[in-house]
């Protein structure tokens, strides 16, 4: 995992059972008791290390705030795709343009390989690789580097295609207007309430491959039920690019948030902190 963002830091109960206070939790995991989380491990409670993580996320929200800008310049909204791997962020990418006549372009993020972006490219679909190396996750200087090479009309939309991780991603403002997180069916309806700064994070949940539905043991409304209780406001859409159920509906709701972007752009300016869902705000627990 990446070195800068705090999520390399061994977590205290993962040696819990080095220490007098472990305790065995339900089926063999190792936990802590209530007074020893986070505040245990010395790299974490270590004031130098806690600031030199603010820091750096203090840095990349001011690049992020100046990607914004540039995109808001050339009235393109950008949105920022988050979810595990293998969740078809970029199979969504690569069917969207059948539902939608708005260009887009995509910034495709991955540890190695251009393979992602070599596919929309395939397709017609403008793409720029970043090749993160080690790094989990995109930050806004590695998006800025990428978005000068996009070749986007006035009035597009720009994607970003985050590295698959439901963690550090979250964490991290890249300079897009929106956050859309992809579950897939295979993954388990669990997961919203595993990763809960991944779901907190989102304008929209797109539910994806439920062709796969009557193979897993997936259920919508406990899915729902769990983002309910974590971020009431998020609408959800069931998608499958097999069948292309939810397709247009998800076309459709770019295209309003789109639009009521820039219609409000002519009587006020965006602002960097109305457009983005993301708290201005860090804890090393986030990162």
């Amino acid at each position: 995992m990446c070195q800068d963002c705090g999520c390399s830091l061994p977590r205290f109960g993962m040696q819990a059972s080095q220490h007098t206070h472990a305790a065995k939790a339900p089926h063999g995991a190792l936990s802590t008791s209530s007074h020893e989380d986070l505040s245990t491990n010395p790299q974490l409670s270590d004031a130098k290390t806690l600031s030199v993580i603010h820091k750096i996320l203090d840095k990349n929200d001011v690049e992020a705030a100046h990607n914004r800008r540039h995109f808001e310049a050339s009235r393109i909204s950008a949105f920022n795709l988050m979810s595990s791997p293998g969740s078809g962020k970029t199979t969504l990418l690569e069917h969207l343009s059948e539902y939608t006549s708005i260009p887009y372009g995509v910034i495709e993020g991955d540890l190695e390989t251009s393979k992602d972006a070599d596919r929309l490219i395939a397709k017609g679909i403008d793409a720029i690789q970043i090749q993160t190396g080690s790094a989990c996750h995109l930050d806004a200087f590695m998006v800025h580097g990428a978005l000068h090479r996009l070749n986007q009309k006035e009035g597009s939309i720009a994607f970003v295609e985050n590295v698959g991780n439901l963690v550090c991603p979250a964490s991290y403002d890249v300079g897009t207007h929106r956050s859309v997180v992809l579950l897939s069916i295979p993954e388990g309806d669990d997961k919203i309430a595993k990763y809960p700064v991944m779901f907190r994070r989102a304008d929209l949940v797109l539910i994806t491959k439920c062709d796969l539905a009557p193979y897993f043991d997936f259920s919508v409304e406990d899915a729902k039920a769990a983002l309910m209780a974590l971020n009431p406001h998020s609408p959800v859409i069931e998608i499958s690019v097999k069948d292309g159920r939810g397709m247009q509906e998800f076309a459709n709701w770019l295209q309003a948030d789109h639009q009521a972007r820039f219609d409000a752009v002519k009587t006020a300016p965006l602002s960097a902190s109305s457009t983005y869902s993301a708290a201005s705000t860090h804890t090393a627990e986030e990162c």
